[in-house]
């Protein structure tokens, strides 16, 4: 069940997302489709996995509740600060 929540989350989060655009724009721009596709997976990979460590270590320090009310607390900021931008 971990395995399918992780998946289904990073995958709908990644949808439209500025660095799936990016890998569009790369792709069509050459003729290394392949070579486009290994690079993004290894950086989402590599990404993850420092996530992975960076939750496991601080999973150590501080109880889980308080690191997903800082991470909701910090997406509630960014959204605020989206819709409150002028323009």
């Amino acid at each position: 069940m971990t395995f399918l929540t992780a998946f289904v989350t990073v995958f709908l989060a990644e949808l439209g997302d500025k660095t799936q655009l990016a890998t569009l724009a790369l792709a069509a721009g050459g003729h290394a489709r392949w070579l486009v596709f290994l690079g993004a997976a290894l950086a989402l990979v590599t990404s993850s996995a420092l996530a992975v460590l960076l939750g496991s270590a601080l999973g150590q320090v501080v109880p889980a509740i308080w690191l997903r009310r800082g991470a909701g607390a910090l997406m509630i900021g960014l959204g605020a600060l989206y819709v409150l931008q002028p323009g």
